[in-house]
């Protein structure tokens, strides 16, 4: 197929997937748009071969047309995609990436169901058949899909908990389960009936059947509304609307920069400050775009290490990090020390199965940045943002622990 052919084609500005199609209209390649008509023009460009591989370039040229199919939001596009790969098995989305490396949505198969996102090679190691309810994907970009998956928990809530909900006794665990209700993450105290009703909900979203949830969400909203459960009808009547108007401004943005082959620009850093393993506190801050963004700074206070151990300290900080899928993933993850910090950082984003880079920024004796270990060309792009970053970080744990450690002198 040649960029003449394109030129043919009517493709919309509006997000969706596209399919290369090859000889009897055989599938060759599926991928998501944010813009239909943007992203297949890209595979036409003259620097294809750099900008995506030879294998896309050999697609492209076995490819006899293009076809499509448009969504109303990013977010439909992405699970669209994921779930036409699961059925089609495209040659060329196959053996460009092995799909083990892929995020999977699992719901369990318990009395709370829980939602979990689960790597393809951790499938059959944590769970039997009987034990998984309803899997989707792969989802072949593992930040859009924890987006995407922020999005969707904002109109129906799940637990997400490590261990089945019958299981966790601890007052701790119970203490978690009542913070993430009071937060919004987790539903509130309600029937394991209205639960399941939920969950449904849920998977109805993720088989691309929005229409059709939309309905039956509409039916329960009149019967709530026809027995005067108005309270109800009105939480139904605002899943509705923001199933019809999906807000994934956050999700477009990174699927642009991630198109425009930018590949930092949200930069979290770490620091941890304590006095002789005493009154320990880690800080994240956050940098955007070369510009700060203090209101989405966080605190933690280092409740599993009782020493001077500040990767150990970091470890536990990251660990609560990732365990909120609401918060936007960033692209580059910068720590305050050396190898052990950055194995330390790289150690928790594998258990999570998240390959986002790690620079550590090591310092002399006065504490001013020596050197910088990772990836080269990333540092060289991110310099003055990942020094930000880190002043920012050494900056709000210092305020944070002095303010600590003030309510005990």
């Amino acid at each position: 197929m040649t960029s003449q052919d394109l030129q043919k084609l009517k493709l919309p500005d509006a997000p969706g997937v596209y399919f290369f199609l090859g000889k009897r209209k055989k599938i060759l390649y599926i991928g998501k748009a944010t813009s239909l008509r943007s992203r297949v023009r890209s595979y036409f460009a003259d620097d294809i071969l750099e900008k995506r591989s030879a294998l896309i370039e050999q697609m492209v040229a076995e490819a006899e047309t293009v076809e499509w199919t448009e969504t109303d939001s990013v977010l439909e596009a992405l699970i669209l995609e994921a779930n036409l790969i699961r059925t089609h098995k495209p040659r060329y989305n196959t053996i460009a990436k092995d799909d083990k490396t892929f995020n999977h949505l699992v719901i369990t198969n318990e009395e709370y169901p829980r939602v979990l996102v689960v790597r393809g090679k951790d499938l059959t190691e944590r769970f039997t058949t009987k034990e998984i309810k309803y899997i989707f994907g792969p989802f072949p970009s593992g930040m859009l899909f924890r987006e995407a998956l922020a999005i969707v928990r904002k109109i129906f809530k799940f637990y997400d908990t490590e261990r089945p909900i019958g299981e966790i006794k601890t007052k701790m665990g119970k203490g978690t389960i009542d913070f993430n209700r009071q937060i919004g993450l987790y539903p509130s105290v309600q029937s394991k009936r209205e639960y399941q009703r939920t969950i449904q909900h849920i998977r109805l979203f993720f088989e691309g059947k929005k229409h059709q949830l939309i309905k039956i969400l509409t039916k329960e909203m009149r019967e709530y509304a026809r027995t005067q459960a108005f309270e109800k009808a009105g939480e139904i009547k605002r899943k509705i609307f923001a199933l019809t108007h999906i807000e994934d401004v956050a999700l477009v943005r990174r699927d642009m920069y991630r198109n425009r082959g930018s590949r930092a620009t949200r930069i979290e850093a770490y620091d941890i400050a304590h006095m002789s393993g005493k009154d320990m506190v880690g800080v994240m801050t956050v940098v955007e775009n070369g510009e700060v963004r203090t209101s989405e700074y966080r605190k933690f206070k280092i409740g599993s290490v009782k020493s001077s151990n500040d990767p150990a300290a970091l470890r536990e900080v990251l660990d609560r990090r990732l365990a909120h899928a609401e918060w936007p993933m960033p692209q580059m993850i910068v720590v305050d020390g050396g190898r052990a910090q950055k194995n330390a950082a790289e150690l928790i984003l594998k258990k999570y199965g998240i390959g986002i880079p790690v620079v550590a920024v090591t310092k002399d004796e006065y504490h001013r940045p020596k050197r910088l270990l990772g990836t080269q060309t990333l540092i060289r792009e991110h310099e003055d943002s990942i020094l930000l970053a880190n002043v920012e970080s050494h900056r709000f744990a210092i305020a944070y622990h002095r303010q600590k450690r003030g309510k005990f002198v």
